[in-house]
């Protein structure tokens, strides 16, 4: 009796990860998460933090109703979603607050707003409730990289030409632009701050990724 064998890193597995983070990214493509792009992107740092906060319950969301998929009633089944991913937010909240307390004051509502991300709640409806535990994980990474990629590119952006700097953990605030450009008469433009000008360079994230990729262009 032969027993069909899958490697854990077979390109069928991988696609998981690397999916997501082109041509069906959840932020660019699939329009989710988009409240947490526009309103913790003005500076890299709690983008990051984010970022990291988000893949981590995504993941670990992913994973346990995988393991639960089949005695989970379907009736309930939104119920003991929203019971696992907000246990998970607690977590994630109090662990901020225990190690990166400036981070979680900068973050405020919107780790706890984690529990309502569609990207989520969607990665559950739609793929952990019917995968095993481990493709389950692996797109729960993907995802979150996805999530995460878009999130460091907005506010790295955003912060550098909003504020001439870029916050990293453990680093603090650097200077990136050298004063010399501010002496010659360079000025911060502080309207990228703003949330309207994440979704504009949220729209020019789009426009790259469609021109760049054939498989975006719309065919009539």
């Amino acid at each position: 009796m032969s027993v069909d064998y899958e490697p854990l890193f077979s390109a069928k597995n991988l696609k998981l990860i690397t999916t997501p983070l082109g041509s069906q990214n959840p932020i660019t493509i699939q329009v989710l998460g988009i409240c947490s792009a526009l309103a913790v992107t003005a500076k890299l740092e709690p983008a990051i933090v984010m970022s990291i906060s988000v893949m981590f319950v995504l993941v670990f969301s992913n994973f346990i109703i995988s393991l639960l998929r089949n005695s989970i009633p379907s009736r309930i089944r939104i119920i003991v979603q929203l019971v696992i991913v907000a246990a998970l937010v607690i977590l994630v909240d109090q662990i901020l607050k225990a190690f990166a307390y400036e981070v979680s004051l900068q973050l405020s509502v919107f780790v706890g707003l984690i529990i309502t991300n569609c990207i989520i709640m969607g990665r559950l409806e739609a793929f952990a409730l019917g995968n095993k535990p481990w493709q389950s994980v692996l797109d729960g990474i993907g995802n979150g990289a996805g999530y995460g990629v878009i999130l460091i590119i907005i506010a790295f952006f955003r912060e550098l030409l909003g504020s001439g700097t870029l916050t990293l953990p453990g680093l603090g605030t650097l200077h990136i632009i050298p004063q010399m450009f501010y002496d010659w008469g360079y000025q911060n433009n502080g309207f990228i701050i703003l949330p309207p000008m994440a979704l504009i360079v949220v729209g020019i994230i789009i426009w790259v990724q469609r021109a760049r990729n054939e498989e975006l262009i719309e065919t009539k």
